[in-house]
C-alpha cells in the first residue's frame, strides 16, 4: 500500500500569468513510474496553463467546478462536475478553470517513449478572456 496524504504544488512555469495565477495541486493516484499516470488536479479560478499536446492523448474527467477547454482552432468550451473530456493523440489544446471558479479533475495520459506531454507556449490574455461567458 501507498498513502499519498498532501498533493505537491505543479511546475509554475507552465501557467498562465503567473501574477494572477499562483500554483495548481497534483495528486497522483496511481505510480507515476507506470506507463499509465492518472491524477487528480485542482486549478484555482483565472489558473489555465499552456497550450499542450499529448502524445497518446489525455482523458479528463471534471469532478468539481466549472472549467474551459479550448482546441487548436476552436471555440472555449465550458466543461462541469461529470464531463469527460478526450483529446486526441497531438491535438494541440488547453484547459484551465474558469475565472470565477476552481475546477477539480482526473487526468489520464499514457506515455509513450517516457513522455506524457510536450509542454508549448503559454496561452495568452487574449485566449484566456476572463470576461468570456462561455455557452454550453
Amino acid at each position: 500500500m501507498n498513502l499519498i496524504a498532501n498533493s505537491a504544488l505543479g511546475d509554475a512555469s507552465h501557467h498562465h500569468n503567473q501574477s494572477r495565477h499562483l500554483r495548481w495541486k497534483v495528486r497522483p493516484l496511481v505510480d507515476s513510474n507506470r506507463l499509465c499516470l492518472v491524477s487528480a488536479r485542482q486549478k484555482i479560478a483565472f489558473c489555465c496553463q499552456a497550450w499542450r499536446t499529448h502524445p497518446l492523448g489525455q482523458t479528463l474527467i471534471v469532478t468539481s467546478g466549472c472549467g474551459w477547454v479550448q482546441r487548436e482552432g476552436g471555440e472555449i468550451e465550458e466543461i462541469r462536475p461529470g464531463d469527460v473530456v478526450w483529446c486526441p493523440p497531438g491535438e494541440k489544446h488547453w484547459h484551465g478553470a474558469a475565472p470565477a471558479t476552481a475546477m477539480t479533475h482526473i487526468a489520464i495520459v499514457e506515455q509513450l517513449d517516457g513522455k506524457t506531454v510536450d509542454w508549448m507556449e503559454k496561452v495568452s490574455d487574449e485566449q484566456y478572456p476572463a470576461s468570456k461567458s462561455a455557452e454550453r
